[in-house]
């Protein structure tokens, strides 16, 4: 393999940005659900937001400079690679909405459309942001992440 360029470290930071997002949701959610501590599911929430945003941005710069990239298992790993790629591209279209939507409502302070919105919301960030560092797993498995 040739020279490393910064955009062939970027797989890295966009997985790294994904798992950031999914301790970040996670936090969040325990904030309000167990503790009912706004302040901490607030923060939490906005420092997911912004990773992944900054994710996005990654993911797009990269796919743009490297194009397609392929998986290369065969047999039932690439059945479990499709079988997660598949939902987690459907679903990554989806929670863009629902996330600006939700912080919406939020800003607000209209509680419940932002609790309604986050019953469905949240499951389905926190199923793109780890699926994300799964797929890259599957797609990256000798790069560091």
């Amino acid at each position: 393999m040739g020279e490393s360029t910064w955009v062939t470290e970027l797989p890295g930071w966009i997985a790294g940005l994904n798992g950031s997002a999914t301790i970040f949701l996670l936090v969040g959610a325990l904030g309000i659900k167990l503790g009912h501590n706004k302040q901490v599911h607030k923060m939490a929430m906005m420092l997911g937001f912004f990773v992944s945003a900054a994710f996005l941005v990654l993911y797009l710069i990269y796919h743009a400079q490297v194009g397609h990239v392929a998986f290369e298992g065969e047999g039932m790993i690439r059945v479990l690679y499709f079988a997660l790629l598949i939902p987690h591209v459907v679903l990554a279209a989806v929670q863009v909405p629902l996330i600006l939507l939700t912080l919406r409502a939020a800003f607000q302070e209209n509680w419940e459309r932002h609790k309604k919105l986050a019953h469905w919301t949240f499951p389905i960030w926190l199923y793109v942001s780890v699926t994300g560092v799964v797929i890259y797993l599957m797609v990256f498995p000798t790069q560091p992440a």
